[in-house]
């Protein structure tokens, strides 16, 4: 499954939800609000813009958005919400492609640093974020923490969502780092389903640190979500904040 596949027309057309799950307000607000914190009044980057979920209310708080996006049917929802001169956008993957100009903020939201499938890729992607900040520059990633604990000797899978019409279950590759992602949909009638599947290679936090330190940056704040809760072991995902170096400042 390779993400130009995954990111296809009809899941570009579905991929938008107003008013619920990833576009609730309650989900989105606090991650509007806080990255437009972060920029501090500069100019923000966000890999993997997407439909704009992020990047067109960010704008509307008067940060500068440019994207980087693989998918052209994602790109082109994109488009029917804001045109090239409100946010501009570089066509192709996060961890090479150059955007011009220097920002003060890099940010890559929902888990997506994961779609990413190998090791090196990702480390990649941290010096990509690097080469487009100012000294100063925070890098910001929202990530789920791997669910190991709840899968037992000889289980391969957890189901990680049920409701009514909709089940979510990861399968596990652990010796590759590897998840595939399985969403079954169905329809009223409750017998007829749909199956829509990605892959991630998922990224304990002390590697993500590892792979930041590789490319300048060090770990300023970590959170359980966007709103600033306590980051515990128990947490099942966290908001986490890298930045490099002033002129001038020391290491620790």
């Amino acid at each position: 499954m390779d993400q130009q596949q995954i990111w296809d027309a009809d899941a570009a057309l579905r991929y938008d939800t107003p008013g619920s799950g990833m576009f609730a307000p309650e989900v989105l607000e606090p991650t509007v609000d806080r990255l437009a914190e972060l920029a501090h009044g500069g100019r923000a980057l966000e890999f993997a813009i997407g439909t704009g979920r992020v990047a067109v209310p960010l704008a509307a708080r008067g940060v500068p958005v440019t994207g980087v996006e693989l998918s052209r049917p994602m790109l082109g929802q994109l488009r029917t919400k804001a045109d090239e001169t409100a946010i501009p956008v570089v066509v192709g993957d996060m961890a090479t492609t150059r955007a011009p100009g220097e920002y003060t903020l890099v940010y890559l939201v929902y888990n997506t640093i994961s779609n990413l499938l190998t090791q090196a890729e990702q480390v990649a992607c941290f010096h990509n974020a690097a080469r487009h900040l100012g000294p100063g520059g925070r890098f910001v990633i929202e990530l789920w923490v791997p669910e190991l604990r709840r899968l037992p000797p000889g289980q391969a899978a957890t189901v990680w969502h049920s409701e009514s019409g909709y089940i979510g279950l990861d399968t596990y590759d652990v010796l590759r780092q590897h998840v595939v992602s399985h969403h079954f949909t169905f329809d009223e009638s409750g017998r007829q389903a749909r199956l829509d599947r990605s892959p991630h290679r998922y990224i304990w936090p002390a590697e993500l640190d590892l792979m930041a330190q590789l490319a300048g940056f060090r770990l300023e704040s970590r959170h359980a979500d966007w709103t600033g809760s306590e980051f515990t072991a128990e947490s099942p995902s966290h908001v986490s904040v890298y930045r490099l170096p002033e002129p001038g400042a020391g290491t620790s």
